[in-house]
């Protein structure tokens, strides 16, 4: 094992990312924050984080929570305020 030291972080996330990440989180019963630091190791070894079986839930998540995006749509993401909020009244997940 190797020891470190985590701390508490405010991420905001697209919604329905953050939903298919939390299914899958307990679907393989780890913490979302065990996920996600396993998903971005992978990604800066440049290696995928997932084996098949696992891909193919993934896409089944996707498709319970409507999550269309892709890798392509990472860098054209744009925010809109939720419906009966002001753009300083977001609160996160």
């Amino acid at each position: 094992m190797v020891e470190v030291v985590r701390v508490q972080s405010g991420v905001r996330i697209e919604r329905r990312l953050l939903k298919v990440l939390k299914g899958l989180a307990e679907y393989l019963d780890f913490s979302l924050g065990d996920l996600l630091e396993g998903i971005v190791l992978h990604a800066f070894d440049q290696k995928l984080p997932f084996d098949d079986a696992t891909v193919a839930t993934i896409e089944k998540l996707k498709a319970v929570y409507g999550m269309d995006l892709t890798a392509i749509d990472s860098h054209r993401l744009s925010e809109r305020a939720e419906k009966g909020l002001r753009s300083d009244e977001h609160h996160s997940m």
